[in-house]
């Protein structure tokens, strides 16, 4: 059986007063496409912040390999984090940086990489992500799709164990969407990462998860967990149903 990565653990998120997600229960395996689902403004981003280290739970706890990330000291909290790799929504690129710059920084602040080595590494990311060549490129120079893969190649840069992807879908067209999917699918299996994904995007959800939550707005909580496929089959909670089928019934 897979070792288990990350778990959350009766977690409870809020801003200020005003609740927005409470009892959340969830584990993740190594090499897992973990996706975290819900309509917009359900609290899949903030569930993100509280793994990622940038916003607290009210209450619970979320561990990495065993050890409880916001109870630790701030130096270990920095350790694990040098262990994530983050995508977000919009690449999160420096505009007046080339891509080769934007992919070097991470190694330049946090390792002991020579400038060669450094120089080395830039090129494998960006090969990784179907970037070799535009080192020199700006990102408004790209187009969307380019720009979520150089966000992706520098994600990768420090060697992350687990990266997580927050709506990488988000504003790409079907086929770009499509083809990043396959991109996450075969770094998996090229670099072993565990992958966390924030996503709506149904075609994205059944193409890459291998297990799933869906979040609730309404309930404030998680109301579905499992494979994407099989929460389709077999779930009986119509709201479970109606999300995972919303883009055939706005089809009709």
């Amino acid at each position: 059986m897979a070792e288990t990565i990350i778990e959350v653990r009766d977690m409870d998120l809020s801003y200020g007063d005003f609740p927005i997600m409470h009892g959340l229960n969830f584990s993740i395996k190594k090499g897992e496409i973990f996706v975290i689902m819900g309509s917009s403004g359900c609290g899949k981003s903030t569930l993100l912040k509280a793994m990622i280290g940038l916003k607290a739970p009210e209450k619970g706890i979320v561990t990495y390999y065993g050890e409880n990330f916001w109870d630790a000291a701030e130096a270990e909290q920095q350790k694990m984090i040098r262990k994530f790799g983050v995508l977000y929504q919009g690449g999160a690129l420096w505009s007046s940086f080339t891509l080769a710059e934007n992919v070097a920084l991470p190694m330049e602040l946090y390792s002991s990489l020579t400038a060669a080595q450094i120089k080395e590494q830039v090129a494998l990311k960006l090969s990784l992500v179907g970037l070799s060549g535009y080192e020199d490129f700006y990102p408004e120079e790209l187009s969307g799709g380019m720009r979520k893969r150089a966000g992706l190649a520098r994600a990768l840069s420090l060697e992350p164990r687990i990266v997580f992807f927050d709506e990488p879908s988000a504003g790409l067209d079907p086929i770009t969407a499509r083809m990043l999917d396959d991109l996450i699918l075969e770094l998996r299996g090229i670099l072993g990462i565990t992958v966390v994904v924030v996503t709506h995007e149904l075609p994205s959800i059944f193409a890459i998860g291998d297990n799933a939550m869906l979040l609730d707005a309404e309930a404030k909580s998680m109301i579905a967990l499992g494979r994407p496929k099989e929460l389709l089959s077999d779930s009986k909670d119509e709201r479970v149903i109606n999300f995972l089928t919303r883009a055939a019934k706005a089809a009709k």
